[in-house]
């Protein structure tokens, strides 16, 4: 396929993840974004920014280089393009991105707190918490690039936590939202179905058992395992 053919195919792969967002509940209004990068040219495409999400066109969509130099598109990108491409730059295996204000994962977020991990429908998705990052600093905030500082400030919560973008696909940024990733911006979005769902459990568990504990550590591995990493057997071979 020709460079035009491929972008044209990363554009729509883009819009339909975007479309997928208020299709599952994870959207209000047009808060929220996803991204699809093609890692081999350095480009991705993400959502324009404030469009209605009805109003959404395959052909609307930005495409950006990891340089921040916008490469094609009538309409100015997503507010937080800056965000997407710092975490492209630090998680090498990541193809796609997405950023909602989901109810659930949304007010863990404001609250300070990660979503706990109390059962496997969590383990089938994080190999651990959804961690929360510190919060930001006037200077991060009102320095000019505070979106790329939103980035910096996920960057920092894994590597201080040594923790794998592809074990844990989801981070809370503090008084803020989630972000979520995958391989794919299918799989990005996907994921912030499940970090909406698993917020949403932990939060009615915490009502039911206050001091609930988390999950056992053989029952997160087993769990986990079944659906990732080279002993995975969960769903069809293809």
């Amino acid at each position: 396929p020709s460079w035009t053919d491929m972008l044209t195919e990363l554009k729509r792969e883009a819009y339909e993840a975007n479309l997928l967002l208020p299709k599952h509940g994870v959207i209000n209004l047009t808060f929220g974004n996803a991204s699809a990068l093609d890692r081999a040219k350095g480009i991705f495409a993400i959502k324009p920014s404030g469009v209605d999400y009805a109003a959404l066109k395959p052909a609307d969509m930005v495409l950006v280089d990891l340089d921040g130099k916008k490469v094609e598109g009538k309409l100015k990108p997503s507010s937080d393009t800056p965000t997407h491409r710092r975490l492209y730059l630090a998680f090498m295996a990541v193809g796609g991105i997405a950023h909602t204000h989901s109810s659930h994962a949304t007010a863990f977020a404001q609250a300070g707190r990660p979503v706990p991990i109390f059962g496997t429908t969590h383990a089938d998705y994080f190999y651990g918490e959804i961690p929360v990052t510190r919060k930001m600093t006037l200077k991060e905030i009102a320095g000019g690039a505070y979106e790329w500082a939103t980035g910096n400030v996920i960057v920092e919560r894994f590597l201080k936590g040594k923790l794998d973008p592809l074990e844990c696909p989801a981070v809370l940024v503090n008084r803020h939202a989630p972000f979520t990733w995958g391989a794919t911006v299918a799989q990005a979005v996907e994921v912030a179905v499940a970090a909406e769902c698993c917020a949403h459990l932990a939060l009615m568990s915490l009502q039911l058992v206050p001091k609930l504990k988390a999950i056992e550590p053989a029952l997160l591995a087993k769990h986990f395992q079944r659906k990732h990493g080279p002993g995975a057997y969960y769903g069809q071979k293809s």
